[in-house]
């Protein structure tokens, strides 16, 4: 019976470490699992490295990569250059909201200078001054208000055809924003060549600090300090050539069909970076940018002359000159 005794108390004893191994084991699992940390990725899209900084734990991290990568792969499928998508609920969204911004900016901001840019040799790299009389030519396709939209598709004329560079990036990173800050990530940022969402703190329980490209210089000429909004920066630095000493670059007057004059960069700050996307082109196009902004008044920009000066337009948010 002694022996018996001694026997079960040893088993008691035995359970008793079993079962506290197994509750260290679970919490050792359990919070390995929902602790939460700074995560940093990077994708491609549109031949542009995208940078994404989110504030999880590791699986949520997990499923967030692959929410942003399912959510940039449909944009790039639908968006790229040479796609004539014209008929999916993805495409017309991204249109009217598009069109949106072209009447508000009279004209300034035109999907429909594909045919300027591949003129120009931007679309292949294959650079090149087009004649008077050919950019005369193609001027004639040029302007939104010649599509029109039957039975859910769009209807474009013979010879034109869409860029969606100008807006499509920020399209998207509103998208995947969007869809993390739905899984419950408070803090985090997206930034696809310049184009960017930021939410919540920093890793430094600040505001995120943003730093604006020197159009002429290595390195910033200022600092934005901001948080639930997005940026986007248009600049005659991003794709040029030069040619007998004259800087030809991308961003294509839809009027003139010659590349805008008048300034070095241009960088918007707003609630969505669509929208941020599309008037960074509008506002460097336009000779009168604070009249666009009017309609946008939630909406600051901040933006550099041919000349390097900086002038602040709109909405102001902080922002602090390099010194």
């Amino acid at each position: 019976m002694e022996i018996a005794k001694v026997f079960i108390q040893s088993i008691k004893q035995l359970s008793k470490k079993f079962f506290v191994i197994l509750l260290v084991f679970f919490y050792f699992i359990f919070s390995c699992q929902v602790k939460e940390k700074w995560h940093s990725s990077t994708i491609l899209i549109f031949d542009t490295v995208c940078e994404i900084k989110i504030f999880c734990s590791s699986s949520a991290f997990k499923l967030a990569q692959k929410e942003i990568l399912s959510m940039f792969s449909e944009i790039e499928k639908h968006f790229s250059p040479g796609v004539h998508e014209y008929s999916s609920p993805l495409v017309l969204n991204l249109f009217h909201r598009a069109l949106e911004v072209h009447r508000n900016s009279n004209g300034c901001f035109d999907v429909t200078v594909a045919p300027l840019s591949r003129a120009w040799g931007f679309l292949n790299s294959s650079h090149r001054v087009p004649s008077e009389q050919e950019i005369k030519s193609i001027l004639i396709n040029i302007g939104m208000e010649k599509i029109q939209e039957e039975d859910r598709s769009l209807l474009l004329l013979p010879g034109m055809e869409l860029d969606w560079g100008g807006i499509a990036k920020g399209f998207g990173i509103d998208l995947a924003s969007q869809a993390l800050i739905k899984m419950g990530i408070s803090r985090g940022f997206i930034n696809a060549g310049g184009d960017l969402y930021c939410w919540g703190e920093n890793p430094d329980y600040q505001p995120w600090k943003i730093g604006i490209k020197h159009p002429r210089k290595s390195g910033f000429f200022g600092v934005l300090s901001i948080s639930a909004l997005g940026a986007a920066t248009t600049g005659d630095y991003q794709r040029y050539f030069e040619l007998n000493n004259i800087r030809y670059h991308h961003i294509l007057n839809p009027m003139t069909g010659y590349p805008a004059q008048g300034k070095q960069s241009v960088t918007v700050v707003g609630p969505e970076t669509i929208i941020c996307d599309a008037l960074s082109t509008a506002l460097f196009v336009s000779k009168q940018p604070e009249e666009i902004l009017e309609s946008y008044t939630e909406y600051g920009a901040v933006i550099v002359d041919v000349d390097g000066n900086i002038s602040l337009l709109g909405k102001t948010y902080p922002f602090r000159p390099s010194e």
